[in-house]
């Protein structure tokens, strides 16, 4: 069965009306790698601390591991799971995934053991490539992970009968590089696929599919104008393009595992960059600095004010510490960047361009905004792509200039869905004026210049540092709970954060009610850290509508003015407010 006809949605899925478009090329991350790795094969390719790995040992490493996957029995299309942090091993698995014509997929290294057997069975993984450091919570989940046939372990020591798991080390694998390039039976294409797990804005989350076409596609097929690149013309045009182009350094402060860090990683391999990630593989302002200044980094990419605050900051504790000149674009998504913390940035580094883009997992291109210490963009605002659109609740394109809400949607380059979903993959990609749209769920105004006014999301799905949090999968967790008989989950705006997870709970006997430390300590092997609620209202009725839908806009002014009073003194019981 050739490509096409296992995702026959693949091409009637896009409606691409750009002439950037090459006709007739076969696009496909692997292709364009291994045309880099040819051209420019003692080029840095990954680097992390001490360890850089050339364009020629990322391609071996992600050819050796393409043959063991497929001599192992790893057939075509077959989920590959990277449950890695930030590393040189990510991308590379990744690689080897494009090469054997495998699906790989992103694993939250943050989920405890019934998130991470969630997100297992869902994809149908059949491959997991996990960091020694997981070790202990895969085997928790080990029981309900069925299908996983191979075990592949980075770093630590080999496993040696300490697990009961067949683990085979990414060292004994990588080893085994070949002379020849490896091809699978199957051959490589267009159509092959690319999971995306996102937390998106309800329920569990979901695999969001794109092909390489299409993914290569939306990212405009290699174009950058802020660097003066325009798109390649064929995954051969990659290798030309790297030789006669100067190295470029990118700096992935932000995971892999989410969509800013990975696809800004995907922008910055096509163009025969290198990516770099921090040694400590968790944010640290001071570490990111020093890095940049090290390795004289290009283009930083972080998530909205969470990362720039504390950058920021680090400037203001330590100021002449670096020589930052070689930095000329911060690129971020996924989170608000405000005015205010875009203008410190700048005060302190003025040659900056600030490259702010509202996307998805699901879609890209809706807009972007671009600030300089000339000319600063507003928080939130952003100018529309060209394939935007607003539409109304009931599906009709809202004028330019109206005022009027409505959910900003995009067309173009596509995912074909949701993984295994197609009834959210209707709603979230809808068929209109003949073409399909993205509708991610952000509520928005677009004025008469096309700049759209961002108003959050049409939901209550809470972002958090730029993790994606459903109140509903927390509020589940806390109806479990001794004395809570309802919960409410909702996001609170926080400087550093933009949002923190809060918890309202009705009680019987508020003066019995479970406290916000101990209602944490219940719910920490159940839910990642970051879901946990950092405030808590104690109430004794949850408004609902007559339809039993809660009163989300009623409770955010109950907290309001909960946190305006501030929490209620000790001796009189259990706080009506608590926060940590």
């Amino acid at each position: 069965m050739s490509s096409s006809e296992a995702h026959p949605q693949a091409h009637e899925s896009t409606s691409p009306s750009s002439a950037e478009a090459p006709a007739n090329v076969e696009w496909n991350y692997a292709l364009i790698w291994e045309a880099v790795a040819d051209a420019v094969p003692d080029r840095p390719a990954l680097i992390q601390g001490a360890r850089v790995s050339t364009w020629r040992r990322f391609e071996r490493e992600a050819d050796a591991l393409a043959r063991f996957l497929v001599g192992a029995g790893i057939g075509r299309g077959a989920k590959v799971a990277v449950y890695l942090p930030n590393s040189v091993e990510y991308l590379t698995s990744y690689f080897a995934a494009f090469k054997a014509g495998l699906t790989p997929l992103n694993i939250n290294y943050r989920y405890v053991a019934s998130e991470l057997a969630y997100i297992f069975d869902d994809s149908d993984a059949e491959v997991c490539i996990f960091d020694a450091d997981f070790l202990c919570t895969l085997e928790a989940a080990r029981p309900q992970l069925t299908r996983i046939k191979l075990w592949i372990q980075v770093g630590g020591a080999r496993a040696s009968g300490r697990s009961a798991m067949p683990i085979v080390h990414w060292d004994d694998v990588v080893a085994q590089a070949a002379e020849d390039r490896f091809r699978t039976p199957w051959g490589i294409s267009p159509d092959d696929l690319v999971l995306v797990y996102t937390g998106g804005t309800t329920g569990s989350p979901k695999g969001v599919m794109w092909t390489h076409h299409d993914l290569i596609g939306v990212r405009k097929f290699g174009a950058n104008a802020l660097i003066g690149l325009g798109p390649l013309s064929s995954p051969a045009h990659a290798g030309v393009r790297a030789a006669e182009t100067q190295l470029r350094i990118t700096l992935i402060a932000s995971p892999l595992m989410h969509g800013t860090g990975f696809y800004s990683a995907l922008n910055a391999m096509v163009n025969g960059g290198a990516t770099a990630y921090l040694p400590s593989r968790r944010f640290d302002p001071i570490e990111v600095w020093d890095e940049v200044e090290r390795l004289k980094v290009s283009r930083l990419t972080i998530v909205g004010d969470t990362f720039c605050r504390p950058l920021v900051e680090a400037l203001e504790r330590h100021p002449g510490r670096w020589y930052l000149s070689s930095l000329d674009v911060v690129f971020s998504s996924g989170a608000m960047w405000s005015t205010q913390v875009k203008n410190a940035l700048l005060e302190k580094l003025p040659q900056l361009k600030l490259l702010d883009t509202l996307g998805s997992s699901e879609s890209s291109g809706l807009g972007s905004s671009i600030s300089t210490s000339e000319d600063l963009a507003q928080t939130a605002r952003f100018r529309i792509g060209p394939e935007c659109a607003v539409f109304s609740k009931d599906g009709r394109r809202i004028e330019p200039g109206s005022g009027e809400a409505g959910y900003l949607a995009v067309s173009g380059y596509l995912p074909l869905g949701y993984y295994k979903d197609p009834e959210k993959s209707a709603v979230a990609f809808p068929v209109r004026e003949g073409r399909r749209w993205s509708l991610p769920g952000d509520l928005a105004t677009v004025d008469a210049n096309g700049i759209v006014h961002l108003l959050g999301r049409g939901n209550q799905c809470i972002n958090t540092g730029g993790e994606k949090v459903y109140p509903e999968e927390v509020e589940e967790a806390l109806k479990h709970c001794p004395g809570v008989r309802d919960a409410a989950v909702l996001g609170i705006d926080e400087p550093r954060l933009g949002q923190q997870v809060c918890a309202v709970i009705e009680v019987a006997d508020p003066a019995a009610a479970p406290t916000l430390r101990e209602l944490n300590d219940a719910l920490r092997g159940q839910l990642a850290g970051y879901k946990l609620p950092r405030g808590l209202l104690v109430v004794t009725h949850l408004e609902r509508t007559p339809s039993a839908k809660l009163r989300y806009d009623l409770m955010r002014e109950w907290v309001r003015d909960a946190r305006a009073a501030g929490p209620t003194p000790s001796g009189a019981g259990t706080p009506v407010w608590q926060e940590l």
